[in-house]
């Protein structure tokens, strides 16, 4: 598995499904052409390419040259690092037909290909000074458990409003929102929010499982 540097924007969950297998990264998907009309989505790509930029890779048709024409006017240029994957015609097993222009798309690409794409922009441990890189204090699954932003009643609404507070898009499931805010986010910062916003944890107890860890499986 390749290690990356910065996220990788892709069109669908499949395509997600089918690169988790081959990169170490965050991964997000524009939900086909809906990240027209999803401007926290697209406020979200833009915030998560400040630091690295980002990695578009979208399908080898028309589709996916208007999802990167879309994504280049609201990335600098200069932050967008555009991954092609070659135009294979086929059909996906889990489809019935081809696509209109009849190449497989990124959830049809062998790993093998998509490991030689990302292969020569992949990091290692040796090429990062870890002392000239502080070490964050991660978010974890039990933080959101304990402010009630998962398993529980009313976690959508409070992730929702945590979402909101940030310009994040409102409709993430737990394991999604938890990534973006570990990426863009310190702890402190989350600690601070969950104080501005009123969730406290007071309504969550350690007696109550809050050391459960959620399960990976939570809807994307």
């Amino acid at each position: 598995m390749l290690k990356l540097d910065r996220p990788v924007v892709v069109e669908g969950k499949y395509d997600r499904l089918r690169l988790k297998n081959v990169i170490d990264a965050p991964i997000i998907t524009t939900n086909g052409f809906r990240i027209f009309n999803d401007k926290e989505k697209r406020a979200m790509i833009r915030r998560m390419a400040e630091e690295n930029g980002v990695f578009v890779l979208t399908d080898a048709d028309g589709a996916g040259l208007v999802i990167r024409n879309l994504l280049r006017g609201c990335v600098p240029k200069e932050k967008i690092t555009n991954i092609y994957i070659p135009a294979v015609r086929g059909k996906e097993k889990r489809k019935a037909a081809p696509s209109k222009e009849g190449f497989l798309g990124v959830e049809g690409i062998d790993e093998e290909t998509l490991t030689r794409l990302f292969a020569p922009f992949a990091v290692s441990e040796c090429d990062v000074d870890a002392a000239a890189v502080p070490r964050k204090t991660p978010i974890k699954k039990s933080d959101f458990y304990l402010a009630g932003l998962s398993g529980g009643e009313g976690s959508a609404e409070k992730r929702a409003a945590l979402a909101a507070y940030w310009s994040l898009p409102p409709y993430m499931s737990a394991n999604a929102l938890l990534e973006a805010v570990n990426l863009l986010y310190s702890k402190e910062e989350f600690d601070a929010a969950l104080t501005a916003l009123g969730f406290t944890g007071e309504e969550t107890s350690a007696e109550d499982g809050s050391g459960k860890e959620q399960s990976n499986e939570e809807a994307d």
